[in-house]
């Protein structure tokens, strides 16, 4: 007996670090992200000008989006914070496709992700908003758009053919005249467009499972560019 006692102090003294150190349960804390201000910038001598949407704050997560615009043409929009969720992530190239093509926040919701369509638009509704009145208090002459055509490019899935949109020296808009009638392809091309935005160039990366698409959309894209103010 007097050698079992040590054997069960040390037992219980043991136990004591397991038992301080125990994570609690359900003490995770929850911070809501607040909407700032939205802001507004321009670079020295470029008529285009930055707004940063409101945060607003969905089931999914946080989505804020920025936006760039021409005088009153938005010919950019970037994604501040959004959902880490594939459907999220598959969504937002076609939204920013969406956009560009309607000028507006006026735009359908993309099925299998509703909730980050509405942030999504109450974000952009926001900025748009903010550049509105902006733009009233110093109002800017607004810049000639030109439309350029690209040659029609026959691939083994089709003819395809993008029409471009410049604002200056800016792509502000891409929009396809003929494309394959193929699921992959409707799926690539609002990524295609997406991506010339971004680069402001005809070097874009090939949309997996649209290689002869994204081939023959970058050939007309690239003779589009250069028949630019030709």
């Amino acid at each position: 007996m007097k050698r079992a006692i040590p054997i069960l102090v040390l037992s219980v003294a043991g136990l004591i670090p397991v038992w301080r150190y125990e994570p609690s349960v359900g003490g995770t804390s929850t911070t809501e992200v607040t909407a700032p201000a939205p802001s507004a910038s321009a670079a020295p001598g470029s008529s285009s000008k930055v707004v940063a949407g409101t945060t607003v704050n969905t089931e999914k997560g946080p989505v804020q989006v920025e936006v760039t615009f021409d005088g009153e043409k938005i010919t950019a929009v970037k994604m501040l914070q959004q959902p880490n969720h594939p459907q999220t992530t598959a969504a937002v190239p076609k939204l920013i496709a969406e956009t560009l093509e309607a000028q507006s926040a006026d735009i359908d919701t993309v099925s299998g992700a509703t909730i980050t369509t509405e942030g999504y638009k109450k974000s952009l509704q926001a900025a748009i908003d903010e550049n509105g009145t902006a733009a009233s208090a110093s109002p800017s002459p607004a810049s000639a758009n030109q439309v350029v055509a690209g040659p029609t490019v026959d691939t083994e899935k089709g003819p395809v053919q993008v029409e471009v949109t410049f604002a200056g020296d800016r792509i502000g808009s891409v929009r396809m005249l003929q494309q394959p009638n193929h699921p992959q392809t409707t799926a690539a091309v609002p990524k295609l467009i997406a991506q010339t935005l971004q680069a402001q160039s005809a070097d874009t990366d090939t949309v997996s499972g649209a290689t002869i698409t994204s081939d023959g959309y970058r050939e007309s894209l690239q003779a589009a560019l250069d028949g630019k103010g030709a």
